[in-house]
């Protein structure tokens, strides 16, 4: 096995050779806890948290990132504020890396446990079809299950394959598709004492052609008919939880291909690890602790006299301290600084390069201000280059049937639903990133300006209304980012797809993470910036190819503005309004797989909030919408 890559062993038939693998980094995201996976010769659901194990000899993987700690803390304890389930998080081991293979010496004590999911087989020989379970008489042999149907001229027994369909429900629940039920009393016929279900797939496949029929007593049903919706309450089943992890639920359960992209949406918050300046007068108040405690607003201004005292708290206001001083007296932790806002001003402080300057080996974060080779481009107020950072991914949940997205600040709203990782665990299943990456900060007063220009309030408005159109049918939303969120994530899309053709590294490799603001969580800090970032999992950094090209940034902003000025799907793209579209695409305007679409693990937002319109002049707009209304 791969290094980096994690063992699955499943259920009754766990084995020293474990049944399949897939990367590390991929269990916290494509294949967490509660997903379905096709192995190379079984259909499985990836156990909960309870079902990892690691191996005895060797210390847990641990990682380490106090701000995304507090940030999902403070998160779990809203959602319980809130009616929702508490979930407690370990101080000392809040995030684990999942546990690793060994190709050479594999043991079924580390890995994860996988359960055989769905329980349903169809009988592979033309002549049979039949829908059966491991328990009506499959035989299991060289790890396959066969029927022994005696259809057809062999007489042999016929090899069976996991049904496609299974039953979910949007609160994440899981179960196998209920066939006797379907084909019985959903069509309003009494069940017969020996169902014997058929399932015949038709010429095509499609659901249109698939037809479920009972040999015993004739009852059938078109598979057609569970598309449309159909009154099955949910029984509440989690099965990757075990036997206790089933509770009530009241929802209709809706039929899902287990394989779909909408059978599993990770639920995961991150964070780069950076200098936590939110904590730092904290911390220099504790430092002269002895003498600051009593400090009110008539003493603090005699204490700042104090050499020390002066020049730890040098740019700090007195109300500032006092706050500081009033929260370690009532023994209450540092302020809630939203995880971006914390970036955000990380990167727009950053100091200025200087020649020759490396970062230390022991930096996980390197950040400095790019001297420009000659001024930015109009509306750019700053470019910064950033040798080494480090992201956190945790997983805190999922969902089915629907995405939900993340806020702005990269947190989830109070009402979303979420699926549980685990029952008895107190961690969450994270995985680390070490690369590089550009931060480009847009310059505020001209963002401002052009906010307020009256073309772009009235492409906002049409904007807002295909959001809300869209709002009214979605599981769980966040509040509308507005155009300063479309201007930006439209630019980073531009800006990806013109550096990939000259930093190496495919477009697929690079990720962005938007920053936006004023928010909900912080509406004091405006914020207008992109980071635009590479690197993977077990690697200490990459090769300084993205970074150079951030002293670039004037020659890939002219080839962004190049691309994004006409797509070949124009003038249909550019036209496109999502007020009142047919299509339903009510999220993006002047946005498609022509112009601005990238790859799904480069986007943090699925394609969704683009539209070129607001960054250059395209067809069926006014240059006036565009914030590089002229090219850079």
């Amino acid at each position: 096995m791969k290094k980096g890559a994690t063992n699955t062993s499943h259920g009754p038939r766990a084995q020293q050779q474990p049944d399949g693998a897939v990367r590390a980094s991929q269990m916290v995201t494509t294949y967490g806890p509660g997903s379905m996976v096709d192995l190379l010769r079984d259909a499985v659901l990836v156990g909960g948290l309870d079902f990892w194990s690691y191996p005895k000899e060797f210390a847990v993987p641990t990682i380490d990132e106090p701000r995304l700690r507090e940030a999902i803390v403070r998160q779990f304890s809203e959602r319980a504020a809130a009616g929702g389930a508490r979930v407690e998080l370990s101080s000392d081991q809040p995030f684990r890396a999942p546990p690793s293979g060994n190709d050479r010496e594999p043991t079924k004590f580390s890995g994860v446990a996988v359960a055989e999911f769905p329980r349903w087989f169809v009988c592979q020989n033309p002549s049979c079809r039949q829908l059966l379970q491991a328990r009506d008489g499959l035989e299991f042999k060289s790890h396959r299950y066969w029927h022994h149907c005696g259809a057809g001229k062999s007489k042999k027994p016929s090899e069976c394959v996991p049904v496609r369909f299974v039953e979910a429900c949007k609160r994440g629940h899981l179960d196998d598709f209920r066939w006797i039920l379907f084909v019985h009393e959903l069509q309003n016929k009494e069940r017969c004492a020996k169902p014997e279900l058929v399932f015949d797939e038709g010429p095509s496949g499609d659901f249109d052609d698939i037809a479920i029929r009972c040999l015993s007593c004739g009852a059938n049903a078109r598979l057609r008919t569970a598309m449309s919706g159909m009154p099955m309450r949910c029984r509440g089943r989690r099965p990757w939880l075990g036997r206790e992890g089933d509770e009530e639920c009241g929802e209709n359960v809706r039929l899902l291909v287990r394989t779909a992209t909408n059978s599993y949406f990770s639920q995961s918050m991150s964070a780069l690890s950076i200098p936590d300046k939110s904590k730092e007068l904290h911390n220099k108040v504790r430092t002269h602790w002895s003498v600051l405690k009593g400090a009110n607003a008539g003493s603090l201004p005699v204490f700042r006299t104090i050499e020390s005292v002066r020049h730890d708290l040098d740019g700090y206001r007195d109300d500032e301290v006092l706050d500081a001083i009033g929260a370690l007296n009532e023994d209450k932790p540092g302020p809630a600084v939203p995880i971006r806002t914390a970036e955000y001003a990380q990167f727009t402080s950053a100091k200025v390069e200087s020649v020759g300057e490396l970062p230390a080996d022991d930096e996980v974060f390197f950040a400095r201000r790019a001297v420009a080779r000659s001024p930015w481009p109009e509306g750019v107020a700053a470019v910064v280059v950033v040798p080494k950072l480090r992201e956190v991914i945790a997983q805190i949940g999922f969902t089915r049937l629907e995405p939900v997205t993340p806020d702005v600040q990269g947190e989830y709203d109070l009402g979303v639903q979420t699926a549980a990782l685990g029952l008895t665990t107190n961690w969450l299943p994270a995985s680390e990133i070490r690369g590089e990456g550009v931060f480009i900060e847009l310059d505020e007063a001209k963002v401002r300006a052009w906010e307020a220009r009256p073309e772009v309030q009235a492409r906002g408005r049409e904007l807002l209304h295909g959001y809300e159109t869209w709002k009214a049918s979605a599981v769980s939303a966040p509040e509308f980012p507005g155009v300063r969120f479309y201007l930006l994530h439209s630019l980073s899309h531009l800006l990806l797809s013109a550096i990939s053709l000259e930093c190496g590294y495919a477009a697929s490799a690079i990720r962005e993470r938007i920053y936006c603001g004023p928010s909900e969580r912080d509406l004091h800090t405006p914020m207008a910036g992109i980071l635009l970032s590479t690197g993977t999992t077990g690697s200490e950094g990459t090769l300084g190819g993205l970074v150079e090209q951030g002293r670039s940034l004037e020659t890939h902003l002219r080839h962004a503005w190049d691309l994004g000025r006409l797509c070949s799907n124009d003038p249909v793209c550019g036209g496109h309004s999502p007020e009142r579209d047919h299509a339903e695409r009510y999220l993006e305007g002047a946005a498609c797989h022509g112009c601005l679409f990238v790859a799904e693990c480069s986007c943090e937002r699925f394609n969704r909030y683009l539209d070129r319109a607001l960054v250059v002049p395209t067809l069926g707009h006014s240059d006036r919408v565009a914030f590089f209304s002229k090219r850079p």
